[in-house]
């Protein structure tokens, strides 16, 4: 469990990095996160566990995105990949639904979110960026996460 809490953490500096630094990330970053987080997870809560808030989190990220792509298109008449959102940051969403049941997910993908919002805002007069490297500032947030639950055991992020 310690070898892949830490090996999750690599995998997500290395997608914080190039997201941060070149706005492209390695695409075997995310099913190297999915595989690592999903091991995670079935060790805490088992594997049928793991399947069924699987499910249900991929169709709540699934929906979001969907809700995201109509908005795009209608209300805003943009094209919706690489413009709202890169490829990168929904494979990100995708890989980062497998490692949590889906309570702690949907309190940690909100969470995330706002920790991108604020720190983009924080950092934005310091780098002259015009759009959020979403995928490596939630990568930065799942770092602290994982961190706080391997260091300190509380909270458990697999009994919310």
């Amino acid at each position: 469990m310690v070898l892949l809490k830490i090996l999750a953490i690599a995998v997500c500096a290395i997608v914080a990095y190039q997201d941060i630094k070149d706005r492209m990330v390695i695409w075997v970053a995310f099913p190297m996160m999915a595989v690592l987080l999903t091991l995670i997870h079935a060790t805490s809560s088992g594997w049928e566990a793991v399947f069924w808030f699987s499910v249900i989190n991929l169709l709540l990220v699934s929906g979001v995105l969907l809700l995201l792509f109509i908005y795009t298109r209608l209300a805003s008449r943009q094209k919706f990949l690489n413009t709202s959102l890169g490829l990168g940051d929904i494979l990100f969403f995708y890989a980062f639904s497998f490692g949590f049941p889906t309570l702690t997910f949907v309190i940690l993908f909100v969470a995330s979110l706002f920790f991108s919002l604020f720190l983009f805002l924080a950092l934005k007069s310091i780098r002259q960026m015009e759009t959020v490297p979403l995928a490596g500032y939630i990568s930065l947030f799942l770092i602290g996460a994982i961190a706080v639950s391997f260091f300190t055991k509380t909270p458990n992020l697999y009994q919310l």
